[in-house]
């Protein structure tokens, strides 16, 4: 006989929250550090650098630029997908959905591109601290970027299914996922100006 899981659809009566929103709360939290604390690695770098390269001069600002807006886009549609399924609308969660997917695929292209002409004039993380952070930074959060791929991927795969199954649980699932995705997108939006624009 197994055990049901309480509170994957209906509040927990002490947090005000079901159990998967609570525990990606507390996920996230522990990505904060993670980032903070890069973050911080990268700004004591920065200042006690003699020199620091100006970074529209070796990276490719317009290619960030798009990149972020693809990012933002997707986390509207992120939204939209989450909203459909509030809706009850599978039709438009699987579009949404979609969409979403397609940003991430098009914001990993781009940064392959950002990437290989980087390597193609020969730096890489050893050449300075510059490029040491900006390739830890970014590649981490490509990593991100390849994990919400991965698992916003299954969602639309088995949404059917899951939809029809537990329509309650499978909208707080997307819920966690949604809030995980603005998460990796507002990284990116700290990213951004501080490795491309300042």
């Amino acid at each position: 006989m197994s055990a049901e899981i309480k509170y994957i659809e209906t509040p927990h009566p002490v947090t005000g929250v079901v159990n998967s929103k609570i525990g990606m709360w507390l996920f996230l939290a522990t990505e904060v550090m993670l980032f903070g604390g890069l973050f911080s690695a990268y700004i004591i770098l920065r200042v006690g650098a003699a020199s620091w390269p100006k970074a529209d001069e070796i990276l490719n600002v317009p290619l960030a630029t798009v990149n972020t807006m693809v990012l933002i886009g997707s986390s509207v549609t992120m939204v939209m997908a989450w909203a459909s399924l509030m809706l009850k609308s599978l039709n438009k969660f699987r579009l949404y959905m979609g969409i979403t997917l397609l940003c991430s695929v098009i914001f990993l292209v781009i940064k392959y591109v950002e990437y290989s002409e980087k390597f193609h004039h020969g730096w890489g993380p050893a050449t300075n601290n510059f490029f040491a952070t900006y390739f830890t930074l970014t590649g981490l959060h490509g990593l991100h970027i390849i994990g919400g791929l991965v698992v916003n991927t299954y969602f639309l795969i088995v949404a059917g299914r899951e939809w029809k199954n537990r329509p309650v649980m499978f909208t707080n699932r997307i819920e966690a996922a949604g809030l995980y995705w603005h998460f990796v997108d507002l990284v990116w939006i700290f990213l951004f100006p501080a490795l491309y624009l300042i």
